[in-house]
């Protein structure tokens, strides 16, 4: 078994940053790629930002140049540094890995729980 967890969420200003971690845990020989979507109410879940094993990076527009996505191979663990935080940017965070486990065939695609991230004043 393979398992995502999310931490780093919470409330925030507008124009605060906050940084999200994600690490993978379990039977796992590899992790490919690792990303960070999220899901604001009543809209669908989308992917903001990406990162391959050897850190090839991108990232959607609404994020782009406020966000950087980085991981650490050795942990099994990706970050999501954001930064000049909007209202819009509120949502659910979910943490997304590529996994090569033990228990399992070929990739497998998991997901974390998801972490809140509120953006107020």
């Amino acid at each position: 078994q393979v398992q995502l967890v999310e931490s780093g969420g919470g409330l925030v200003q507008p124009g605060g940053s906050l940084r999200l971690s994600c690490a993978a845990s379990g039977s796992i020989v590899s992790v490919n790629a690792m990303a960070w979507y999220r899901q604001a109410p009543g809209k669908q879940r989308e992917l903001i930002a990406r990162i391959l094993r050897g850190g090839t990076t991108n990232y959607a527009d609404s994020v782009k140049g406020r966000s950087t996505i980085s991981r650490d191979n050795a942990k099994n663990t990706v970050y999501l540094q954001m930064t000049s935080l909007k209202l819009e940017d509120t949502a659910v965070y979910y943490c997304n890995a590529d996994v090569v486990s033990y228990s399992l065939p070929g990739v497998k695609g998991y997901w974390g729980q998801g972490t809140q991230v509120t953006v107020s004043s």
